[in-house]
């Protein structure tokens, strides 16, 4: 059995090639998105920012991720034969579980103001990408949601890391995160075809996405495909996330993607650029820091995936598989401090070690496990 989706999120693309970015495989440069479909990968996702400039009009630093940029994205994956996830994270910067900024030019919106600026503002999205050719065939309303998103108005109580259980319930905060949520929804709806994917962390967390979902689903949120983080030094065991897969496919009957995902080639840090990935995590990974071991992961990743009743694991994405470390690419800068906390001003690819090409660009044999090889 060959998974449905084998997927990339390269969004930082624009960035990196305007640096000097070139991808090899035995010795010859490539375009990017032609060299990850020769590999197999059959899926793009790509991330849109709403407006990721400061007050003066500055791009923030780490990926820009603006819409013409994403559109420019989408059609040369569309050119390639790829098939388009779009991510949408409904801020001007980065979020995940510990932040959901509202964007600028929203905030002090709450209500069915904040609901309308959702809907017209994704229905806006879709049509431009409508008219340059390069409709997605799947959309995210929402990036990694476990605690809400458009904070404050669509934020939910917080989940213990420990137990990943709810720290207390108020059902007032999942009624507006689902009119949120429904919002966005009835956009992509509206514009076409495509499916819609809602978007979890911490993959290997049942009692998170029971508890979660189950909020969602009393509320009637139309949704076709739940998608989760697993990154196996963070997230739990492989067993974990099957446990949770084959409890979801049973319990809501909607398909899952594991929609974003990584392992080490190396535990060795580019000159001058910080990586996530330290030597230590991968005894917390249960694979080697290398070429095999990635593969390795990734052949077992799916494995667990295709083993979901049902046929109802399509597959993988891969974050960020092509983030080179190449001079002046950057996670964040101080132009997004009041974005989160957490972000930190650190120069560099921080994700170098964990990409499927060498520092120098060179495809490694694991690109190919990504492709279903």
């Amino acid at each position: 059995m060959t998974l449905p989706i084998r997927g990339a999120d390269v969004s930082m693309t624009a960035e990196i090639e305007q640096r000097g970015a070139v991808f090899r495989a035995d010795g010859t440069a490539h375009d990017l998105f032609e060299l990850l479909a020769a590999q197999g990968v059959n899926w793009i996702r790509l991330r849109l920012w709403v407006d990721p400039r400061d007050e003066s009009g500055e791009p923030y630093m780490g990926g820009t991720n603006d819409l013409a940029t994403t559109i420019a994205l989408a059609r040369r994956a569309k050119a390639a034969g790829h098939a388009v996830l779009l991510d949408l994270h409904y801020s001007d910067f980065w979020t995940d579980p510990k932040k959901q900024s509202t964007p600028k030019a929203w905030r002090g919106l709450t209500g069915a103001d904040l609901e309308s600026r959702v809907h017209d503002w994704t229905s806006d999205v879709l049509a431009a990408l409508e008219a340059a050719g390069a409709s997605p065939d799947m959309v995210q309303v929402g990036n990694e949601i476990t605690n809400g998103m458009l904070w404050p108005e669509g934020r939910t109580p917080r989940f213990i890391d420990a137990e990943r259980r709810f720290e207390r319930e108020d059902p007032a905060a999942f009624d507006r995160l689902a009119r949120l949520l429904a919002a966005g929804t009835a956009a992509v709806r509206e514009a076409g075809d495509a499916r819609v994917m809602i978007h979890l962390d911490f993959g290997g967390a049942n009692e998170l996405y029971r508890g979660w979902f189950e909020q969602a689903t009393a509320r009637g949120l139309d949704f076709d495909v739940i998608g989760l983080s697993y990154y196996p030094y963070w997230h739990g065991t492989l067993e974990d996330l099957g446990a949770n897969l084959n409890d979801l496919a049973a319990r809501y009957g909607k398909d899952l993607v594991v929609v974003e995902t990584a392992y080490a080639w190396t535990g060795a840090s580019p000159a001058g650029h910080h990586q996530v990935f330290k030597p230590e995590l991968a005894e917390a990974g249960g694979y080697p820091a290398s070429p095999e071991g990635q593969a390795a992961y990734l052949r077992d990743l799916y494995a667990i995936v295709e083993a979901v009743p049902g046929g109802r694991g399509l597959g993988v994405v891969y974050w960020e598989p092509a983030w080179l470390p190449v001079d002046g690419t950057t996670w964040a800068s101080r132009a997004g401090m009041e974005y989160g906390d957490d972000v930190v001003d650190e120069s560099g690819s921080s994700w170098a070690n964990q990409a499927l090409f060498d520092f120098d660009g060179n495809a490694l044999p694991s690109l190919r496990a990504l492709g279903g090889g």
